[in-house]
């Protein structure tokens, strides 16, 4: 199977936020594009420290992570963060990796994007049910009297 890299559109939320409030000029907005790696064994989204740092992400939390090897490293996670891919995007977090690190790109934005990866044409594809917009799955409560 190869590899998938797609191109992300990055932006801090923070700035893009304020800009369409009217308070901070589209220029100000820190955004950058990246090339990722698309793991299909990864939770989380993962960008280098230098990446986030240029993007204005404050830290917020840490979390443990389990490395392929199955070294275990505390990192902390920073946001928030505007993710673009094609003509879908999402708000969210990033885990902060080492300087200079490889973009990765984990199950959390291929769930909430509603995208497939299709490992043999090497891209990311919107699933077959959803070609224009992500469909997301939840489960309706049932109240005592029957369905609402």
């Amino acid at each position: 199977m190869g590899e998938i890299i797609v191109n992300v559109a990055l932006e801090n939320f923070v700035d893009r936020a304020l800009c369409e409030r009217g308070d901070l000029p589209e220029t100000a907005v820190r955004a950058r594009t990246v090339r990722a790696l698309v793991d299909t064994g990864a939770v989380m989204v993962m960008l280098p420290q230098d990446l986030v740092e240029a993007l204005g992400l404050k830290s917020r939390r840490s979390i443990i992570v389990a490395y392929a090897d199955e070294r275990r490293e505390e990192r902390p996670v920073a946001g928030a963060l505007l993710l673009r891919i094609g003509d879908r995007e999402m708000i969210g977090e990033c885990v902060v990796g080492p300087p200079t690190s490889e973009p990765l790109i984990g199950q959390i934005v291929l769930e909430e994007l509603d995208l497939l990866a299709d490992c043999q044409r090497g891209e990311l594809l919107p699933r077959p049910e959803s070609p224009i917009y992500p469909l997301l799955r939840l489960k309706r409560e049932e109240t005592e009297g029957g369905d609402r």
